[in-house]
């Protein structure tokens, strides 16, 4: 990809326009994980001390699009970046475009940083609207995307308004994206192990179809693995599967089959009647699931069965996680996969918000190679597509 970095650019004294990604867990007026305001510090701070000047545009959670929403508001986020950049004033405009805005762009001066208001609360921006893209882009002298969990969007942030400002680039959380990603798929070390967990196959079919040009073994965990283990005849009790997608499991296990890729699946669960912190719990003996009862996490031999393959891989790219995590009771088998990535010397990417909660909450995120901010965008460079927000910057 013919793109350019920021470091590359002529940004001193220029207004230059960084898409970031600010969409944050907010609960109860405050913000609950600051991952991504963090990944976004070193693109920021290279343009402060450069002299550009700043502006950071985003959006918080899924508003109407009609108007300014008190909850998606992004004034917690302008507190928390000016917090991390040394409490570094962060002016906060009351819109994202618009005269006063307009203004406010034309007045900073070079080292100023200015966060706009939640894009999504103008329909315009998802629809990606030319006058909006227009009016954004009037902002700006420079572009630059540093959001990569939106590439796979083809909004007005993220690639309408880019036509629109002469010069353009990325920077350097989306470089970090797009090499590490880049080098799944074109050069990994082998073994190469792919784990997928979540609860749907369909979620996941394109990706599966593509790892499996990829990779030597695939371990499916999760909600998605029942429907695998259905159409290989497994009982599966109350466990949610995809009854349409039984004949597509089977395709992707006659494939793997035939080109040679060992597809792991649970050989026992965890098992509950209800999802629930108070739920009575039992390990099945194998990989069958009692009547009235759902798999719910995988159980202690799957876990020794999965570590042997981990723990000899070269490479690793996990999204999903096998277990209601979210649930302390069902949440072991996730937890103890993600420690086992992280013990190994393999070159490991975990994306998906999930899975990257799961490893920040097992306390090894310090020891994964990579950890993607982008689950979807992730997904899609590795099903091979080409997403937006980059093609925007070639």
């Amino acid at each position: 990809m013919a793109i350019k970095y920021i470091n590359e650019l002529p940004i001193e004294n220029k207004r230059t326009f960084i898409r970031v990604d600010f969409n944050v867990p907010i609960k109860e007026g405050k913000i609950k994980d600051d991952t991504r305001i963090r990944a976004a510090l070193p693109t920021i701070e290279h343009a402060i001390s450069r002299n550009a000047k700043v502006i950071l545009a985003s959006h918080l959670g899924r508003p109407s699009g009609t108007g300014f929403e008190e909850k998606y508001s992004l004034a917690l986020v302008a507190d928390r970046l000016s917090e991390l950049l040394g409490q570094r004033k962060v002016i906060f405009t009351e819109d994202c475009i618009g005269d006063a805005t307009k203004k406010l762009s034309r007045d900073l001066e070079p080292g100023d940083v200015m966060l706009l208001e939640n894009l999504r609360f103008h329909a315009e921006e998802e629809k990606n609207e030319t006058n909006f893209c227009q009016q954004l882009a009037s902002l700006a002298d420079v572009y630059i995307n540093d959001a990569f969990g939106t590439a796979h969007r083809a909004h007005a942030s993220t690639a309408g308004m880019v036509k629109f400002v002469e010069i353009k680039g990325a920077g350097f959380l989306m470089k970090k994206e797009v090499e590490s990603l880049s080098r799944l798929i074109n050069n990994p070390e082998r073994p190469f192990v792919a784990i997928l967990g979540g609860a749907k196959v369909s979620d996941k079919i394109a990706v599966i179809e593509n790892l499996l040009n990829l990779v030597q073994t695939l371990v499916i965990g999760g909600g998605m693995a029942f429907t695998f283990l259905k159409a290989k005849g497994a009982s599966i009790g109350k466990s949610l599967f995809e009854e349409d997608k039984l004949y597509v499991a089977n395709k992707i296990l006659d494939r793997a089959a035939t080109k040679g890729i060992n597809i792991l699946l649970p050989v026992d669960h965890i098992v509950a009647n209800e999802v629930s912190d108070t739920a009575k719990t039992m390990v099945t003996g194998d990989a069958n699931v009692p009547d009235g009862m759902m798999g719910l996490d995988i159980g202690p031999k799957t876990v020794a069965e999965f570590e042997k393959t981990i723990g000899s891989a070269k490479t690793i790219f996990w999204n999903g996680p096998l277990g209601v995590f979210e649930t302390a009771q069902f949440s072991k088998g996730t937890f103890d996969i993600a420690r086992l990535v992280a013990k190994t010397q393999a070159m490991s990417v975990v994306g998906g918000g999930d899975s990257v909660s799961a490893v920040n909450k097992a306390g090894v995120a310090d020891k994964i190679g990579h950890i993607s901010t982008g689950g979807g965008a992730s997904l899609e460079l590795i099903e091979g597509k080409k997403l937006p927000g980059l093609a925007a910057l070639e």
